[in-house]
């Protein structure tokens, strides 16, 4: 007899969506308030000026202007100017 279950449906689970991470706009273009410019998890980009963060680690815009993305004291920060 088999010591160990064999693998099946069950043990393998379904198939799950991707989270669709990631930057939505990049530098130089034009964004409106509320429109999102990062998802991730976690602090890898900071916000700066002319934005906020989420709960879940999105920034988005707080104002109509160009996205920014630059590097202070080695944090990636995006600023809506």
């Amino acid at each position: 007899m088999s010591k160990t279950k064999s693998a099946g449906k069950t043990s393998q689970g379904s198939p799950r969506a991707g989270r669709r991470r990631g930057v939505k706009r990049y530098g130089g273009q034009l964004i409106g308030p509320g429109e999102i410019i990062v998802r991730q998890v976690g602090m890898k980009f900071f916000a700066g000026e002319g934005t906020k963060m989420g709960r879940d680690f999105t920034i988005f815009a707080m104002r109509r202007g160009r996205v920014h993305f630059r590097q202070r004291q080695g944090k990636k920060i995006v600023a809506v100017l």
